[in-house]
């Protein structure tokens, strides 16, 4: 009786978790394009500003007499987009909003120095020579901790990385899918932590900032605003990584059979790093020093050219405000070094070759943007954000929910949200409208929201079908076991996305509440208006 019941268990398990699967990926498929979800947002967002209006919504505005932005009256009133002057604001702002929009041209000009140093080979030469020089003992930190890092260059780590992560396991008798589950858990369920700022530092911040202007119309938000916090993440998430591969998913697996395999594994074979190649990194990690070096006599001096030339201070210099600058001139000239080295790249027409091809990948980007701009631009001037977020942060006042575990619930709400919106940037232009001022208003600043933001947006990448690379990362498992399914790879990512969304939390709660460290240069932990 006990061994049928036994055996009975995994399929009443498995059966459970494949429809909860197929829930998740059946919801996911009834959405939209974010593209077309964002259009219809704008639509929703006219057409509910009018009804609002008709009923009178409104909110008393919390912000003191004389607060800018605050109307002497105090009350914050919708205003319809759905009338004829709504519709003029439409047409004479259409353009302004998606030209506006700060994320637009930071991650642009960030992308143009990345797509340097990715098209030279000088991103793909580092990863491999990080994961494939490390010993035995330490390769499966490795992996993970440079999956992290890939996450500068966008879908290298998903392209390049995990597939050679699961050759390198092969290769050392281990099993293939740790290898890739590894690499997969850094890439994806890490996707925010970093050592170096990327294109998703000022493509955040550029969506955050309006929406604490809904508050504070004066309020910046720079790319550095969560460096502290996603720099110790690093370290975080590699450890977790580690472990979980070590001691959860690789014993799961067991020992590997090579029939289970769709492809001929002798030929699946590692490319070493070659002379040239290691010379090639030798001289790019020069530049990168000498490059640094000089950056740091313009801020580290009481003097220095890119301090506040009022103040003398780092917070707010041209440092700070030109770090999306700093990110194109650290990843270009050293990509472009490396690339003289091995050949890649000769003159300016191979960089301006790499630049336009990163640009003609951008096209889907920057119709998004052009949607998510005009729905941040309605949003804010129907009031609706503000609004909601008034009556919001009232209701959490009046449940008593104003204490750091309000961040608990906003982070398992954003994780949640993940599972059928995979896209960091849509998210973040969905929800930064209502919860940045929401949780301001509560004593909050948009740094730290931010901060919390990034970890939910990251967790659940790692199982939900909606990811953009998840076909992709199936389809590498699948060379290694060929009846691999949705329900099996999602299994095997899970343990990561619930220990990364502990130990995250944890962290969060110590670095932030407990140990009182700012999330990032600057940063304030509570707003104060």
């Amino acid at each position: 009786m006990s061994k049928a019941v036994s055996s009975d268990m995994p399929e009443q398990q498995k059966g459970w978790f494949n429809r909860f699967l197929a829930t998740v990926e059946f919801l996911g498929n009834l959405l939209p394009h974010p593209i077309t979800l964002f259009a219809l947002f704008c639509v929703a967002i006219v057409v509910i500003s009018g009804i609002a209006d008709w009923a009178g919504l409104s909110a008393i505005d919390p912000r003191p007499e004389g607060a800018k932005g605050r109307d002497p009256d105090g009350v914050i009133e919708v205003v319809s987009l759905f009338s004829a002057e709504g519709l003029r604001r439409i047409f004479e702002g259409l353009v302004t909003n998606f030209t506006g929009f700060a994320p637009l041209g930071t991650v642009l000009v960030a992308l143009l120095g990345v797509s340097v140093a990715e098209h030279s080979g000088l991103l793909s030469a580092a990863m491999r020579g990080m994961v494939m020089g490390a010993s035995k003992r330490l390769v499966t930190f490795m992996v993970v901790f440079a999956a992290i890092l890939s996450n500068t260059a966008s879908e290298l780590g998903y392209v390049v990385l995990i597939p050679l992560a699961a050759m390198i396991f092969h290769s050392l008798g281990r099993h293939p899918l740790a290898g890739l589950a590894a690499a997969f858990a850094g890439v994806s369920g890490g996707y925010s932590a970093n050592l170096l700022l990327g294109t998703i530092d000022p493509l955040l911040a550029g969506i955050t900032t309006p929406a604490a202007q809904m508050i504070d119309p004066d309020y910046q938000v720079g790319a550095e605003a969560n460096y502290y916090f996603m720099f110790v993440s690093v370290f975080m998430i590699a450890i977790l990584g580690t472990w979980v591969t070590e001691k959860i998913v690789e014993p799961r697996l067991g020992k590997y059979d090579p029939s289970e395999a769709s492809i001929d594994l002798g030929e699946n074979k590692i490319d070493h790093l070659s002379k040239k190649e290691k010379t090639g990194l030798k001289w790019a990690g020069l530049s990168f020093v000498l490059i640094g070096v000089i950056l740091a006599f313009t801020i580290i001096p009481d003097d220095g050219i890119l301090r506040h030339q009022e103040t003398g201070e780092v917070k707010g210099s041209p440092f700070l405000e030109g770090i999306v600058v700093i990110i194109f001139i650290t990843f270009a000239i050293p990509g472009f070094v490396y690339g003289r080295v091995v050949g890649s790249m000769k003159n300016d027409r191979d960089i301006i070759d790499a630049m336009s091809k990163s640009m003609g990948s951008m096209g889907m980007y920057i119709v998004l943007v052009f949607f998510a701009a005009q729905f941040v631009a309605f949003f804010k001037w129907t009031n609706l954000g503000t609004i909601l977020a008034v009556n919001g942060a009232a209701l959490l006042q009046a449940l008593n929910l104003t204490g750091p575990e309000v961040f608990v619930f906003f982070i398992l709400m954003c994780a949640m949200v993940n599972l059928s919106l995979g896209s960091s940037s849509a998210q973040w232009a969905v929800t930064a409208p209502i919860f940045v001022p929401m949780l301001m208003l509560i004593g909050y600043a948009p740094e730290t929201i931010q901060a919390a933001y990034r970890i939910g947006d990251s967790v659940t990448n790692l199982i939900t079908p909606m990811m953009s690379y998840f076909g992709l990362i199936l389809a590498v498992a699948t060379k290694y076991k060929k009846n691999m399914g949705i329900g099996t790879l999602v299994a095997t990512m899970l343990p990561y996305s619930m220990l990364f969304f502990l130990g995250w939390v944890c962290l969060f709660y110590l670095w932030v509440f407990v140990l009182g460290m700012p999330v990032g240069p600057g940063s304030p932990t509570y707003y104060q208006p």
